[in-house]
């Protein structure tokens, strides 16, 4: 390959997904864009940066659970948090969902599991669909583990 093939290739590949409110307008859309270009950018590196916003974005449990970690490094009480997040998925328009955060909650010295469920939850039916994420927090304490199923509908 020649060095100008090798500029013009394209070496690196990101999808946004999530994107708030704020952003409405299609200008503030392609601000958005090129200030992420800007921070990735490097020198011989084309990229394709594509940003997608979710219709119900507290519908997946990868956005869910996102919000719960933000929330404990917040240092906001675990309990709340998983209410807080049980709240939005309920105005998401899914049957039912399950939070269950493992570690060294509120900073206690020995790890516990905790874990609360709303709606239903059919773990065991193979035909229910259930979205499911695990995800792992960095507090002061010490590592989280959040896990999130979300029942969307059956088959």
């Amino acid at each position: 390959m020649d060095r100008d093939s090798k500029k013009n290739r394209l070496d690196s590949s990101h999808n946004l997904y999530g994107i708030p409110k704020i952003i409405n307008s299609p200008q503030k859309m392609e601000e958005l864009q090129m200030n992420v270009k800007k921070e990735l950018n490097s020198m011989n590196r084309k990229l394709n940066i594509a940003i997608t916003r979710i219709a119900n974005p507290y519908g997946h449990p990868n956005i869910l659970a996102e919000f719960i970690a933000g929330q404990l490094k917040n240092r906001v009480s675990f309990r709340k948090a998983m209410k807080k997040a049980i709240e939005l998925t309920e105005q998401a328009g899914t049957k039912g969902i399950q939070i269950q955060i493992a570690g060294r909650i509120d900073g206690k010295e020995i790890a516990r599991v905790e874990w609360i469920r709303e709606g239903r939850v059919p773990l065991q039916t193979i035909r229910a669909k259930i979205d499911y994420c695990s995800y792992t927090v960095g507090t002061i304490y010490g590592v989280l583990g959040i896990k999130i199923w979300i029942f969307v509908d059956e088959d």
